[in-house]
């Protein structure tokens, strides 16, 4: 149908019909609808899930595998050659020792995740110790309070960082190593010309990390509440992606993944068990991996962060607060520094000058980047410092069984530290190759 009209001109013209509206187009001959390749590879079962498995590996989506197979690779190593290596005593100082470290690379994930570094940690830590002891042992301040003080100045110190670098301009490089200096030089100011203060053996911070649960139902407690809060929140997000039509994991999935788990979980009870019983200084380590995973996988910040480490300007264009995010990520950072640099001084029982000095810094930053956490920002998880940790611990403690000289560890964990990044470094070009990154 159409319907003349005549112009201005006095030209006749034909102007169409406004034509019936078309709900969709006709699918083409043949076509089928699509479907989420995550429910094909379901409904394979086991076979599904290895073909996905190798596609992952061959597309440079390499997850934790690296730094799981390594850690077994240096456990079997050095249990072979000093049958005290996988002991139950070795094994809780282990999990011990990881503790101060590994809040410190918890921070530094953080700060990757931007795709920036902060190199004033290890400074921080010492300062946080040095607070905490003069407060406390030299000015009687209470314990609790000069505990929260010492958090409370790595908060500000973070800020501070992050300040300089989201407001001002200066890069996150050039701040944190100024902080480094200039943080060491406040903490040897203010441990005065003595240079170390003993921190006594009976006060809270002591027992931190001498204080364990001799009772064997503490370390089998916490398995079994670390495993069900597993299942009941895969379970819950299951039917919740399940209530509105998106792909969701089977409950066979989730039981297999709660069943290894659990053996985990029981298995790391049993050992501490065969020593003293569960530290306290673990419980603490893990309470804030979960916590700062949740933040970072669960809320709105946290995929702020992820975004952040993206692709600034796209997250500029998309009304994230830029400024608000960085300094809350070095304030964070800041922040889990103390509170690794208290455990540490915890450990040591003093405030010396040698605090947050040496391969701390290097070692925490090793951490976070062979747990899995990129150096080119935007993937990682703070679990991949507990992994990282574990390493770098384990490395340490097996060399110390076999009485190897210091220089010998240094350029071990730096192998291993090269080792990740180049990873890092071939998963990403895997990852464009194949279309993925």
């Amino acid at each position: 149908m159409s319907t003349d009209k005549t112009s201005q001109q006095g030209t006749p013209v034909v102007v169409p019909a406004q034509a019936a509206p078309v709900d969709a187009a006709p699918a083409a001959a043949g076509a089928s609808a699509a479907v989420d390749p995550r429910l094909l590879v379901r409904e394979q079962g086991f076979a599904g899930y290895l073909g996905e498995f190798r596609r992952r590996m061959r597309s440079g989506e390499l997850g934790s595998v690296p730094v799981v197979v390594g850690l077994v690779v240096i456990l079997a190593i050095f249990q072979s050659m000093n049958s005290l290596m996988l002991s139950a005593e070795n094994l809780s100082n282990i999990s011990v020792d990881i503790a101060g470290m590994g809040l410190i690379a918890v921070g530094i994930v953080f700060v990757l995740l931007l795709g920036e570094i902060d190199l004033s940690v290890g400074s921080v830590s010492g300062l946080a110790g040095a607070t905490f002891a003069v407060l406390n042992v030299s000015h009687g301040v209470p314990e609790w309070l000069a505990l929260v003080l010492a958090i409370l100045a790595g908060t500000l110190v973070g800020v501070v960082h992050g300040y300089f670098f989201a407001r001002v301009g200066v890069p996150a490089f050039v701040v944190t190593m100024a902080g480094l200096l200039a943080w060491n030089g406040l903490m040897l100011q203010i441990l005065g010309s003595n240079g170390t203060i003993n921190i006594p053996d009976t006060g809270l911070l002591k027992k931190l990390t001498g204080y364990y649960f001799t009772d064997v139902a503490a370390a089998y407690g916490l398995a079994v509440v670390a495993v069900g809060l597993y299942f009941l929140s895969a379970f819950l997000d299951s039917r919740r992606r399940a209530a509105v039509g998106v792909p969701s994991r089977p409950v066979n999935e989730i039981a297999v993944r709660t069943a290894a788990l659990a053996v985990l979980a029981f298995g790391s009870a049993y050992v501490l068990n065969q020593y003293k019983g569960l530290p306290l200084a673990l419980v603490i380590f893990f309470v804030v991996v979960v916590v700062t995973d949740l933040v970072l996988r669960r809320t709105s910040f946290g995929r702020k962060v992820f975004a952040l480490g993206g692709s600034v300007e796209a997250s500029r264009r998309a009304g994230i607060n830029v400024t608000a995010v960085r300094i809350s990520v070095f304030a964070i950072s800041g922040t889990l520094a103390a509170m690794g640099g208290l455990l540490i001084a915890s450990k040591i029982s003093a405030a010396n000058q040698g605090a947050g000095s040496g391969d701390l810094l290097m070692s925490a930053i090793a951490a976070a980047v062979i747990g899995g956490t990129s150096l080119f920002g935007g993937r990682g998880r703070t679990w991949s410092a507990l992994l990282g940790v574990l390493v770098i611990v384990s490395i340490q403690k097996g060399l110390q069984l076999e009485s190897i000289a210091e220089p010998v560890k240094y350029m071990i964990t730096g192998g291993v530290l090269l080792a990740a990044v180049v990873i890092d470094s071939i998963s990403r070009k895997t990852q464009k190759t194949a279309g993925r990154a």
